[in-house]
């Protein structure tokens, strides 16, 4: 009762200044973009992590010295960053999506959900540009550094896992957070392929309400309250972990 109370009174107050909350006071409307909340802040959740452990393979990879393994990551992100990620999702949706339905013997038997192709899509996408970030702070490490722990016996990967990357993500912890903000914003495009994310759901309700605005100005507080929230975290876990005379 008292829920019902406050949001009739939050829809009266913002009646007055012309904006147009009513569809909170129906259950169906109401719950369509409730959930589209929860399935963005559920995309964010599940792409930071993904994002920054193939991130953190993708540099490996480029730094390895191997062209068995940094040719095929290169091309893939040379690939994945210079082409927008609304095509790729719905070139993986529409095309590989299609291929792996046939494989199976139909839709129906099909795993893969919009879901699914969003959080590859925009995960692998934004690995990418983690990985040249992370690529760049291990090149920066000081040779005299890498040298010094090959010289106690430390082989190629003890180096790569003790020495570079620790370091390389003090470096490239700005360039890091920068992405994830940007990761923030591309969960949008899962509206393209009917995920229902805020803005998927948000279009859903000013379909039939003619109320864009009013939404358009939840969807915009939304997404900068959650992207200040990423930006001060990067820049406490920045200061925690900065080295007094390595660049930062």
């Amino acid at each position: 009762m008292q829920d019902t109370s406050m949001t009739s009174l939050f829809v009266n107050l913002t009646n007055r200044l012309g904006l147009n909350y009513e569809f909170l006071a129906t259950g169906y409307e109401a719950q369509i973009w409730r959930d589209g909340f929860i399935t963005t802040l559920y995309l964010i959740a599940l792409l930071i992590p993904v994002s920054l452990i193939v991130g953190l393979l993708f540099a490996a990879c480029l730094t390895s010295g191997k062209p068995w393994l940094s040719t095929p990551v290169r091309a893939f992100v040379e690939i994945t960053r210079n082409t927008p990620t609304l095509v790729q999702l719905m070139f993986s949706f529409l095309v590989l999506n299609t291929f792996v339905s046939n494989l199976v013997g139909g839709t129906q038997n099909n795993p893969l959900t919009p879901f699914f192709w969003v959080v590859a899509v925009v995960g692998l996408h934004i690995a990418a540009l983690h990985a040249e970030a992370i690529r760049a702070g291990i090149e920066a490490v000081p040779s005299a550094t890498v040298e010094a722990a090959r010289g106690i016996g430390f082989s190629t990967l003890q180096i790569l896992r003790y020495v570079e990357v620790p370091l390389a993500l003090r470096a490239s912890l700005p360039a890091i957070v920068n992405n994830l903000i940007n990761l923030v914003k591309l969960t949008t495009v899962g509206n393209a392929i009917a995920v229902s994310e805020i803005t998927y759901a948000s279009i859903m309700v000013w379909t039939q309400r003619d109320n864009v605005v009013s939404l358009m100005i939840v969807i915009l507080l939304f997404f900068s309250i959650i992207n200040l929230a990423v930006a001060r975290i990067g820049l406490w876990v920045e200061r925690k972990l900065a080295i007094p005379g390595y660049g930062l």
